[in-house]
């Protein structure tokens, strides 16, 4: 009786996910945690064994959500917006400039942008915290290992059409400037990254080329096109006057959803 309780206590539980929503434009503050609320099922439902964050794959087994998708509050394919670091994680940084702060601002506006136009996004944080912070069903003690699980964890649990990762980027060179995106050795994701680019390089003016980006967690893990862009330099002057104004983080903003829409229009 006491296992036939605990199962009845997990459908009930997927059935009836709590308080996730798809965000909306005009409620500012509907995506507040979502992941936090995803993830409760998955403490019960999944358990990873340890993983690196570069390219190795899971080690361990992950519950199969294709069957579960019709349980969740989604209508449609969403495109997830993941804001890099958060919390205790700033990013790069210049003095006392964040790569956390201007990830979430862009990923606000790029969120804005493309549920004006009629598209379904999702921001996985709307806020500064980190993402590991949601992590309990990760049996690691980094992290950063579960940071990185836990932005994977949530496109295989929502229906996710694309994942756009918004970072900053940093070079010794402080000459180095410009977008650059990252993505999949895959075709839908090398298209993805190419039409964001292409509008990145307007903003910029410059021809930065898109490149894979072999040694990274979120690209090797996710099963659906996924692309990180590298929104400008902070260790360039005129690439930090561009991500740390409102003027130029919505052109930054602008320049992704239109290659988001390129993409999906060419599709």
């Amino acid at each position: 009786m006491v296992k036939a309780a605990g199962v009845w206590m997990l459908l009930f539980t997927l059935a009836f996910p709590g308080s996730v929503t798809e965000a909306c434009p005009v409620k500012k503050h509907a995506m507040t945690h979502p992941a936090r609320t995803v993830h409760q099922t998955s403490i019960q439902t999944a358990r990873l064994t340890s993983e690196t964050p570069e390219s190795t794959h899971s080690s361990g087994q992950e519950i199969d959500q294709s069957g579960l998708r019709h349980l969740h509050p989604f209508a449609h394919d969403v495109v997830l917006i993941d804001v890099g670091h958060g919390g205790i994680d700033g990013g790069t940084s210049y003095g006392d400039i964040l790569e956390k702060d201007i990830n979430l601002a862009i990923s606000r506006r790029l969120f804005m942008l493309l549920r004006k136009e009629g598209y379904h996004a999702v921001l996985n944080r709307d806020a500064d915290y980190a993402l590991s912070d949601d992590n309990r069903w990760h049996r690691s003690s980094s992290r950063h290992r579960r940071d990185l699980s836990q932005r994977k964890q949530l496109s295989s649990e929502i229906p996710t059409k694309l994942v756009v990762s918004i970072h900053v980027n940093w070079g010794k060179n402080s000459s180095k400037r410009g977008g650059i995106v990252l993505h999949q050795s895959e075709g839908r994701s090398t298209l993805l990254a190419d039409t964001i680019q292409e509008q990145l390089n307007l903003v910029y003016r410059n021809n930065n080329g898109i490149m894979i980006g072999k040694p990274y967690y979120l690209l090797n893990q996710t099963q659906v096109p996924a692309v990180i862009v590298e929104t400008g330099f902070l260790s360039n002057m005129e690439d930090r006057n561009l991500l740390t104004s409102r003027n130029g983080q919505m052109q930054i903003a602008e320049a992704i959803a239109d290659g988001i829409i390129g993409y999906l229009t060419a599709l």
